[in-house]
């Protein structure tokens, strides 16, 4: 190979005489080269024509890129923004079983079943009637005009429902879904699993509750009583077989009314002055009438005021003289009884007889208003009795103190403790207060806190009481059931004590309740019954005693309660 040298004027260099690819071997003169790595191949470069070709191609996908690109984030920034940030990932709840609530015997009393909201369960209640004021009713979940739950989970608003909304409810679950910017669901997975709520039995006998609704409604409806409320409680551990509120509203409408017309339904029981809303048992407060008088009985023999086999006489009307020359002071009995002993006064009623003893007369000493105000509230009365039912209330017992801010400084007189003595005035009572307060006189001597939950243990106080004179007294309700008062309750099978109670109401008293409270058996105490029947005009023949009796007569045939 020659080479040629250049000599400029500043260097040297040396130039080849030969075109450079006339060295490059190939496969042809050099048959070592292996053609498939490409060894001896020749690269040449591409054409003018195929370079502009890729070069258009590039840019024109850059521009269409960077058209969309300006489309979607100058144009339509905003809007994708706001749907990326809003819709990209959601939680939505996961809503847990309600728990189921059953009576005693297993029956479903409030239960769930789907509806038309898939992601919602519907709440039902048990289709017969005297339910409603005991086990309440629900909110449900509610969503926003956007579909976004508000309220994320089920509330009870009343009874049980209310009560126990911590057992009912559960632990609510969570679903994580990633949406497009369609609003199209792309991914979605379970974040938490919901926890269901906790089932609950109640002591309620649901065949007893039906039952009495019944027979309170047809009194109601006969002699036109206003409305009604019942109350059976085991007198041994508190346990309420049935809570009876007459008239009552309707909770599966008010959980689950859809329509116009069933909301209308809703609005017009809201403004009606029936007070369905009202859980009478529970809340209603009722002047106590003669089912008072077993009490300040107990509470004469327990101060020593008489002896339970001392007559006193009743004329018919207790007449104190008015020393200044005025009218007299006539107190009146419902009848003349002649003369009468505790038991026989407890049995017949007499007015009389609890006008002397409560607040004295000529020679007979009296209790007073201060003793009988301390008895009262000893025996359960002005108190609540502690019911796992929302919005209980108490009763009050009249004093001193108490006229003088209801009447504004007015003095108390005696005759003021008459009408004490007799279940008047201003003594008012709410029906579980009264029943509780009977359970006292045949359980042993025990206040104890009633319950709607089967087997719950409940508190019990220890009221210190002579026991010779609690039978003198539960005697005497026995005779009021033999041949006193009471004698509608004298049941063929069942043997039952007693005691009736009339009360005036309203300012010309021109309307009565009618009371009635029973134990039975007579002679091993297990149950207590309080009935009250509601403002009926004055002069009605037709009293709670005949609801008792038709009561008692159904738990004697169709149950175990009157063993």
């Amino acid at each position: 190979m020659n080479l040629f040298r250049r000599i400029s004027k500043n260097k040297v260099t040396f130039e080849p005489s030969f075109n450079p690819e006339d060295i490059f071997l190939d496969s042809h003169n050099q048959p070592g080269f292996d053609e498939h790595k490409l060894e001896g191949a020749f690269e040449k470069p591409l054409s003018k024509k195929l370079s502009y070709v890729s070069l258009f191609s590039i840019g024109a996908i850059f521009l269409l890129l960077g058209g969309k690109l300006y489309s979607l984030q100058v144009m339509h920034g905003d809007y994708y923004r706001e749907r990326a940030e809003n819709n990209a990932i959601k939680t939505i709840p996961i809503f847990p079983l309600r728990g189921v609530i059953e009576d005693r015997n297993g029956v479903p009393l409030a239960f769930n079943r789907q509806g038309e909201d898939e992601e919602v369960l519907e709440r039902r209640y048990i289709e017969k009637p005297g339910f409603s004021s005991v086990l309440g009713y629900i909110s449900y979940p509610k969503k926003d005009k956007s579909g976004v739950f508000w309220q994320e989970e089920y509330v009870g608003k009343d009874g049980a429902e209310k009560q126990f909304q911590d057992e009912l409810l559960g632990i609510k679950g969570e679903r994580v879904i990633e949406v497009s910017a369609r609003s199209e669901i792309v991914t979605q997975n379970v974040a938490i699993k919901p926890v269901s709520g906790q089932n609950i039995k109640l002591s309620i006998d649901s065949k007893v509750q039906e039952n009495i609704y019944t027979n309170i409604k047809a009194l109601a409806e006969k002699a036109s009583f206003e409305a009604a409320s019942a109350v059976l409680m085991d007198v041994r551990n508190g346990e309420i077989i049935a809570l009876v509120n007459y008239p009552e509203y309707d909770n599966n409408l008010m959980t689950n009314a859809k329509t116009e017309e069933e909301k209308n339904i809703i609005a017009i029981d809201l403004r009606s002055d029936k007070n369905k809303f009202l859980n009478r048992p529970v809340s209603g407060l009722f002047i106590p009438g003669s089912t008072v008088k077993p009490f300040v009985a107990l509470a004469a023999l327990e101060e020593k005021v008489i002896s339970p086999l001392e007559n006193l006489y009743s004329s018919g009307q207790l007449v104190i003289k008015n020393k200044y020359g005025g009218p007299d002071s006539i107190f009146r009995d419902w009848k003349k009884h002649g003369y009468v002993d505790m038991r026989e006064a407890l049995a017949v009623s007499s007015d009389e007889y609890f006008y002397q003893i409560g607040g004295g007369f000529l020679s007979q000493k009296g209790l007073g208003i201060n003793r009988i105000y301390e008895y009262m509230k000893k025996y359960g009365f002005e108190s609540e009795t502690g019911i796992n039912l929302p919005r209980e209330m108490s009763g009050t017992v009249p004093s001193i103190e108490w006229k003088k801010t209801k009447f504004k400084n007015s003095e108390w007189r005696v005759g003021d403790t008459y009408h004490t003595s007799i279940g008047q005035f201003g003594f008012l009572i709410t029906p579980l207060e009264l029943t509780r307060s009977y359970a006292l006189l045949v359980n042993g001597g025990y206040l104890i806190t009633p319950t709607i939950l089967l087997g719950e243990q409940t508190a019990k106080t220890k009221v210190a009481m002579e026991e010779e004179n609690i039978k003198i007294v539960r005697e005497g309700m026995r005779q009021a059931v033999t041949n006193g008062t009471a004698h509608l309750l004298n049941i063929d099978g069942v043997s039952v004590a007693a005691k009736t109670g009339t009360a005036e109401v309203g300012a010309k008293k021109e309307k009565v309740n009618s009371l009635v409270v029973a134990y039975f058996p007579s002679d091993d105490p297990k149950y207590v019954l309080t009935i009250v029947m509601e403002k009926a005009k004055a002069g009605n023949t037709f009293g709670a005693p005949i609801t008792a009796k038709e009561v008692i007569t159904f738990l004697r045939d169709e149950t175990n309660y009157t063993k």
